[in-house]
């Protein structure tokens, strides 16, 4: 829903212009990826309700392989996305079949995973299923990012199972475990994550681009410009398909957040999630000659 403002506790906003529309990160981002060119298999849960049969055809025709996809007995999850003016939104998510997903279903899915180029993992699901699909990505030596969103502390024996992590400024003390007024700056924290992985890290900062920690030091990378801000909501979902495409074509790190800020760049200026995607063509001439 499109607000004047988002509400304050206790307060009722008029003006609200409501949009219903598909998401969900592991969803947006297969959608991304399979919108640049990859192939893509995705593994999720999904009621057998209206939603669900509404996601498995939009996977369809998207070209995104969802026969690994988990029918479970509850509810589709849903979101409730408040997006004002200025395109900062505030989400509330109710996960319902989402929670049925566990490291059972990871096991059925080992072979998509064995042969990937790229894992790519979002915190929607289960924390068991977040590691052990981790953990299978290590095992059958598949690069593995983690998008930890929404945030929460990380169990120790999860830290060394990732290749790169890419929190945004809000995400990145949640996993750190850091109360407010830490102290530290972005780049101390993009270094503490990097320290806790042992591979890679990339702090994503909005409009001020992102930052790349690696053995070999810390890299800026800058934002690419957006022109209009009309809604950030699927923002990072963009950038991380993007990277993960990226980085499947042998990019380097910094050559795919550099392509992946693009993406980030392109869906900022349109109102939706899925919409908002773009395609291969799309963002090739939003980058034009650039490097």
């Amino acid at each position: 829903m499109r607000l004047p403002k988002a509400p304050v506790a206790g307060e009722t906003v008029s003006g609200g212009v409501f949009d219903p529309g598909p998401g969900g990160k592991g969803s947006n981002q297969a959608i991304g990826a399979a919108r640049l060119g990859a192939e893509v298999a995705l593994l999720t849960a999904v009621g057998d309700d209206d939603f669900g049969r509404a996601a498995r055809e939009l996977w369809r025709r998207e070209g995104v392989d969802a026969r690994h996809v988990v029918t479970a007995q509850a509810p589709t999850m849903v979101g409730f996305i408040l997006v004002e003016p200025s395109g900062e939104n505030r989400i509330a998510i109710a996960p319902g079949a989402l929670d049925a997903l566990d490291a059972t279903a990871v096991a059925g899915f080992r072979a998509e995973i064995a042969a990937a180029d790229v894992l790519v993992v979002s915190m929607e699901i289960p924390e068991a299923a977040v590691v052990a699909a981790l953990r299978t990505g290590r095992e059958t030596g598949t690069r593995t990012v983690l998008n930890p969103a929404p945030a929460r502390p990380l169990p120790d024996d999860c830290w060394p199972l990732i290749d790169v992590i890419m929190p945004n400024q809000t995400e990145a003390p949640v996993l750190l475990g850091l109360a407010d007024g830490h102290g530290l700056d972005d780049e101390d924290l993009v270094r503490a994550l990097r320290e806790r992985t042992g591979g890679a890290a990339i702090l994503t900062r909005g409009g001020e681009g992102a930052l790349i920690a690696q053995e070999s030091g810390l890299t800026r990378v800058p934002p690419h410009p957006a022109g209009t801000v009309v809604d950030t909501t699927g923002a990072g979902d963009s950038f991380t398909a993007a990277l993960a495409v990226a980085l499947a074509e042998g990019r380097t790190l910094e050559r795919a957040a550099a392509f992946a800020a693009a993406a980030g760049a392109h869906t900022v200026t349109l109102a939706g999630v899925v919409p908002a995607l773009p395609t291969r063509d799309q963002l090739t001439a939003r980058i034009g000659n650039a490097p």
